[in-house]
């Protein structure tokens, strides 16, 4: 038997293990992400050597850009308008404030810790651990415990943050010397990546969804090829930004709001688009789990090598720091409790985007692309551990604590808002 097979025969048992226990341990401190990462470093050098970094990075990039793909299309296309109206716009809050002040917070600190990199590497890690991943810490936002108004800031959060941080990904990418960016200039880059990209996204989105109305409407498309249609106008957009030098992941992320657009103005536009990204929310999830594995095995494990205080401290400053003062400052004004601004402050986890564009940067070699990927992968397992291990204890805390406080009049958390559930991530937590 091959060292892939063995590979791929380890990786089918830890998922169908996890698959018959998903249930239980959904509202357990242990969670999927903890799981598939803990085992990827189990297969990697550190462990059984049965992936290794050299070898295995062409595949792991091709699963997890095409996980991040699906993640963007799904997540863009699944957010409603009117969510980000919502609650005070307390979501718009934390996407233009929060996340500007985010980045600027993550790339100040980089200077006095991460010395090893240039002005515009140091901007790339902060860009790079900007973007939150809610599924690593599902029951933060599944706990019905927790107010509506609550879980539904930190789901929109998530579902948009990784679209909107990749502007800044590639504009920072473009000033470092010697990227595939900045051999296009910045005039390339603008051009292609910031504003071909998203047209390109937008017509393959739009017109899809237009199409894909007038097919429901006549009742040409049979429901078993909804799912594949989705998967087919994401990939389409990917691919079509991607091949003419764009951003790929800034098409796709286009499309999938230009898609839930263009569906929702047809006759049954309440429940039809999450019916119809079913499949690829499902197949996204997955390929997330998957990715995490192989990032435990390529990027972690080899990182627990290298380990420094400045790394570990930089981490740690990324998970509290970066995020919660950035967050108390969005949400000023907002009438929120300071149990409710912690709560929002944390649950900021790391993930597959983060993931996904450490990757990209690996592959440029750029002068600080060793600190650049330890960093990344340092704070991404950090994350996957500390939110996922608190996610279901702090989620019922907070829970409590608000119901006391719900008898209080006029009280912000009590605001009415529908929480749009999200399928994404193995393993999510059904409820309190």
């Amino acid at each position: 038997m091959s060292g892939g097979a063995w590979t791929v025969a380890a990786v089918s048992g830890v998922a169908a293990a996890y698959a018959l226990a998903s249930r239980r341990l959904a509202t357990s401190p242990v969670s999927a992400a903890m799981v598939f990462v803990g085992f990827g470093i189990a297969i990697g050098p550190v462990g059984l050597d049965l992936v290794s970094p050299g070898h295995d990075t062409e595949p792991l990039r091709t699963l997890v850009e095409a996980a991040l793909t699906l993640v963007l299309f799904t997540d863009a296309a699944t957010v409603r308008p009117s969510d980000l109206r919502s609650g005070g716009v307390l979501p718009g809050r934390l996407l233009s404030t929060g996340l500007v002040l985010t980045i600027g917070a993550g790339w100040l600190l980089a200077w006095p810790l991460l010395p090893g990199l240039t002005v515009w590497e140091a901007a790339l890690v902060a860009a790079i651990l900007a973007p939150t991943d809610a599924a690593l810490g599902k029951s933060a936002i599944s706990d019905t415990r927790v107010p509506t108004l609550v879980r539904q800031t930190l789901n929109v959060e998530s579902g948009l943050n990784d679209g909107l941080v990749l502007p800044f990904f590639v504009v920072f990418l473009a000033a470092v010397p010697g990227t595939s960016y900045a051999q296009e200039g910045m005039g390339g880059t603008f051009w292609r990546a910031l504003l071909l990209s998203p047209a390109l996204g937008l017509a393959v989105g739009g017109i899809g969804g237009l199409l894909l109305t007038l097919s429901l409407e006549r009742r040409w498309i049979a429901p078993e090829w909804r799912p594949v249609y989705v998967l087919a106008t994401a990939a389409g957009a990917y691919a079509l930004a991607t091949a003419t030098h764009g951003s790929g992941f800034i098409g796709a992320w286009v499309a999938g709001l230009a898609f839930a657009y263009a569906l929702r103005r047809g006759e049954h536009p309440a429940n039809e688009v999450a019916h119809t990204t079913e499949l690829a929310e499902d197949l996204g999830g997955l390929l997330a789990m998957l990715s995490l594995l192989f990032f435990g095995a390529v990027l972690l494990g080899p990182a627990l090598q290298h380990l420094s205080w400045r790394i570990v401290g930089y981490a740690v400053l990324s998970l509290t720091v970066i995020r919660m003062v950035p967050v108390t400052l969005a949400l000023a004004g907002s009438r929120l409790k300071a149990p409710t601004v912690a709560y929002i402050g944390w649950f900021g986890p790391r993930g597959l985007a983060s993931v996904v564009f450490g990757l990209l940067v690996a592959e440029e070699h750029i002068h600080g692309v060793d600190l650049i990927s330890r960093v990344v992968a340092i704070t991404v397992g950090l994350s996957v551990l500390l939110h996922g291990a608190s996610a279901a204890v702090l989620a019922g805390r907070y829970g409590h604590w608000y119901e006391r406080a719900a008898t209080t009049p006029g009280l912000r958390e009590s605001a009415a808002t529908p929480v749009t559930p999200r399928r994404r991530g193995l393993g999510q937590a059904e409820g309190g």
